[in-house]
This record gives structure tokens, C-alpha cells and sequence, in this order.
């Protein structure tokens, strides 16, 4: 792979970051994709400001390389994890469900880098003005929260809207999304499902099992009706949501259903009567790796496309 603004930005090998997942990303998979020349990014989520602390030295105890933490600014702990991630002078931080506006003169003064992920062009202009130092466009084929717009067709017009580095997420899960991403004008890629299937990622067994064996057309959206969809995969838990939502139950009832769900995929392993967030590219993914023999696929797939594209890509003969 070739460096980019974004390994100049975050000192890094790949221009790869691992995403954020609450409840999936944590300290031992963000140290072992940091140490492979990622960025691994600790998901914040399910943590109060205690674990939290304890998340980072742990990370800083395995890896003495650039790392980041993800915040959803919508959630009530959101200050308190936003201290100690200053306090603890995180590298990087990238934020979901809200504005790092507020917050952002004391990340500078920390040292820390603020990328939020953004599904819409005003609000990546907006961050951007707010000072963000990267973008993160997130198309809907990614797991988890989504927005509208796939990223085949978001990135380019982020890309034209802002000046600073913008990276592409959402259907990228191996060497030749990479390459696709850079082609349309990326910095880099994030990567999510990919990374549960990742050795080092301390997760249920069973929830990477149902991850390894989905086919493309296994996941679902959840939560339309509510304004925050949810990609997953297909289960008995989904389908009791969905059938709930089209008979018109109340949000309040919704999130009801869908309480404690992460945590009972991600931890027991009920993969059944949990939540299996996702994305599209699962159907592609066959293989339980660790996090450097990712990267080595990764590089090896961004190379074989590299070449390929060398040799059938020729300059324009003038015809002058």
C-alpha cells in the first residue's frame, strides 16, 4: 500500500483504521491491528469513565504505537469518557452521533487528532469547520449504525466538499476496496467486520462463527422508524424486531426489545436472541486471521490490483 496524507497525519504504516465496534473493539484487538500498522481504535461505548482508564493502560501496556478511541458523543457518559481520553492524551479520537465542536479546543491542547464520522456532506462541511482534523464517510453497507447513502456515491461528493483527509468506510473488506477508495480520492479506509474475524478480537465464538458463515445477502436493517437504522445479521432477534416495527411499535418498545442485545451476542454468545452487527462485505470474508496476517492480505490483494490496473492502464496517445 502506498502512504497517504492519513499515515503522514497519524503516523502510521497502512492508511487502515480498525472501526470503533462498542463491545468488540477492545484493548487486545486495538493493540495487536495498532502493532500491525493499523489504527486500532478502542470502542467506548459499553465503558464508564473507570473501565475506561483501565481499557488504555492496557492498550499503552501492548503497543507503543498510535492508537485511537471511538465516542458516541450521543450517549450520557459521553463527557466524563471525553476527560480521561484528554487526560489520558489518546492520540485519536473519532466520534459518532453528535458534534465534537465543543470539545474540540481541548483535544488540540491534548495533542489529540478528532475524526468523526460523518454520512451526509453538511455535516461533513460542518465538522470540517469545527476543526476536525480527518473525515470518516460511512456508507450504509457498513454494520452497526448506518445513514442513507452507500459509500460508492458519499465519498466522492464528501471528497469535493471538504479539503482535509477524508476516509472511506462501509463494503470495504479487503486490498481491493482499499485500492477503489484511494482511486476515488480516499486517504484511507476504515474497516469494521473485517476485524471481528480477527484473532486477537476477544469476542464470543459464536458471534464470529455466524460472521464467517453469512452469505451477501444475510444482513438486514433494523430501526428505520425510529430515525437510527441498524445493520445486522439475520437472526430470531431481528426478525422480532422487524416484525414489531412494521406493526407500528412505539420506539420506547423498540429499544426495549433490542436492550441488552449487543452484550448478550458480543459476550454469552447468543448469537440467536442477540444483536450481530455486521456489514454487507461479511458474505466475502472466509478466514479467522490475526491482525498481521491481515495486513499482509491486505497489502498482498492492494498490490495484485495495483499491477493489474498498471498494465491495462496506459496514458492517452495525442492524436496532435
Amino acid at each position: 500500500m502506498v502512504p497517504t496524507r492519513l499515515t503522514n497525519l497519524l503516523e502510521i504504516k497502512f492508511p487502515v483504521l480498525q472501526g470503533g465496534m462498542a463491545w468488540v473493539s477492545t484493548s487486545s484487538l486495538v493493540a495487536a491491528v495498532s502493532n500491525a500498522g493499523g489504527l486500532g481504535i478502542l470502542g467506548a461505548g459499553p465503558l464508564d469513565a473507570d473501565s475506561l482508564v483501565k481499557e488504555i493502560i492496557r492498550i499503552k501496556s501492548l503497543t507503543n504505537k498510535p492508537f485511537g478511541v471511538n465516542i458516541m458523543l450521543m450517549m450520557p457518559s459521553a463527557p466524563d469518557l471525553v476527560k480521561v481520553c484528554i487526560n489520558e492524551r489518546v492520540p485519536v479520537i473519532t466520534t459518532g452521533a453528535g458534534n465534537p465542536g465543543p470539545y474540540m479546543k481541548n483535544f488540540k491542547e491534548a495533542g489529540t487528532k478528532v475524526i468523526p464520522v460523518v454520512s451526509s456532506v453538511a455535516l461533513a462541511k460542518r465538522l470540517e469547520r469545527a476543526g476536525a482534523d480527518a473525515l470518516i464517510a460511512e456508507g450504509m453497507e457498513s454494520g452497526g449504525h448506518i445513514g442513507e447513502i452507500t459509500t460508492m456515491v458519499l465519498l466522492p461528493q464528501v471528497l469535493d466538499a471538504v479539503n482535509i483527509p477524508v476516509i472511506a468506510a462501509g463494503g470495504i473488506g479487503d486490498g481491493r476496496g482499499i485500492m477503489a477508495a484511494l482511486a476515488l480520492g480516499a486517504d484511507g479506509v476504515q474497516m469494521g467486520t473485517r476485524f471481528i474475524l480477527c484473532r486477537e478480537c476477544a469476542i464470543h465464538e459464536n458471534y464470529k462463527k455466524v460472521v464467517l458463515e453469512a452469505k451477501d445477502r444475510d444482513t438486514v436493517v433494523t430501526g428505520v422508524s425510529t430515525g437510527h437504522p441498524v445493520r445486522v445479521i439475520k437472526n430470531k432477534l431481528a426478525k422480532t424486531y422487524m416484525e414489531r416495527e412494521q406493526q407500528g411499535a412505539t420506539p420506547q418498545e423498540l429499544d426495549e426489545i433490542a436492550k441488552g442485545s449487543m452484550r448478550r451476542s458480543v459476550v454469552e454468545g447468543d448469537t440467536d436472541n442477540g444483536s450481530v452487527m455486521a456489514g454487507q462485505v461479511c458474505g466475502m470474508l472466509n478466514s479467522i486471521d490475526s491482525a498481521a496476517e491481515i495486513f499482509q492480505k491486505l497489502e498482498k490483494e492492494f498490490n495484485t490490483v495495483f499491477s493489474r490496473l498498471s498494465g491495462i492502464v496506459k496514458p492517452p496517445t495525442s492524436t496532435y
